[in-house]
């Protein structure tokens, strides 16, 4: 059972883990630094127990710990009970959920492991708004994608705001990095997989008729919210494939696309 603690000083050092959670560029730095990180609401700490996460402590205001309760007498791992105020202090905004658990990360697998469990995959790559980076994966988890893989420089999916944004299915679909991008697009091939790029060119064929063919594996890759995917990244693709638009608008929100995208795919 875990030990219930009640703390009245924002600088306590036993609340570390919680401090400046708005200071963006801190946290990116920081969290992955020192292997944790931050889930908020008592839906996303439950996924991420369900998910094998170890939580390193929670911190809850006085009314989330009767609902908390079945974690707490599980938990081995400190408890702080907080008012709202004190909360407000350390974290830098005012926690709405009134319930945040610190959490080991766990490493990153290979790539190849990833590969060889699935027939569905993502690619993302350099998406660096964690509000659609989040979205993103709840898509992919809904949509009964295998994998997800982020490119060196995509934001990180288990910053607080990503985590909070996909309803914790950062936690449930299996996620890695491609360390050599685009080089590692031959792992792909290597497992028998098609790559198939959004894109807007012309020589694209609809995700309909990707849809049609059915590969048996497939990777989808979608890029950043302006650019979209670099140029190096469509030539390593084996099709590329864009969502027919009406009404004169030429694309959607990468969010958007990656639901419309998986859905058409979809086995």
């Amino acid at each position: 059972m875990a030990e219930l603690i009640t703390i009245d000083d924002p600088d306590d050092p036993r609340l570390h883990d919680y401090t400046s959670l708005t200071d963006v560029e801190l946290r990116r730095r920081r969290e992955p630094a020192e292997g944790l990180f931050i889930a908020e609401g008592e839906k996303v700490i439950r996924r991420a127990r369900h998910a094998g996460y170890r939580m390193r402590s929670m911190l809850l205001s006085a009314k989330w710990v009767d609902v908390m309760r079945d974690v707490i007498d599980e938990l081995p791992a400190p408890v702080y009970a907080v008012t709202p105020e004190l909360a407000e202090q350390v974290t830098g905004y005012h926690v709405h959920r009134g319930a945040l658990a610190s959490i080991q990360r766990k490493p990153l697998l290979p790539p190849e492991e990833l590969l060889a469990a699935g027939r569905r995959f993502a690619v993302f790559e350099d998406i660096v708004d964690h509000a659609n980076l989040g979205a993103a994966f709840r898509n992919a988890a809904a949509l009964g994608v295998d994998a997800v893989f982020l490119t060196p420089r995509c934001a990180d999916p288990l910053y607080r705001r990503a985590v909070k944004v996909s309803m914790g299915a950062v936690l449930q679909v299996p996620w890695t990095r491609l360390p050599s991008w685009p080089k590692d697009m031959e792992l792909f091939r290597r497992h028998g997989i098609v790559t198939a790029a959004l894109c807007l060119a012309d020589k694209s064929i609809t995700v309909d008729e990707l849809a049609a063919r059915r590969y048996d594996k497939l990777a989808l890759m979608l890029g950043t919210e302006g650019d979209g995917l670099t140029i190096d990244a469509l030539r390593a693709a084996d099709e590329w494939v864009r969502i027919p638009m009406a009404a004169g608008v030429d694309s959607l929100n990468v969010a958007a696309a990656s639901a419309v995208a998986f859905y058409a795919t979809r086995q």
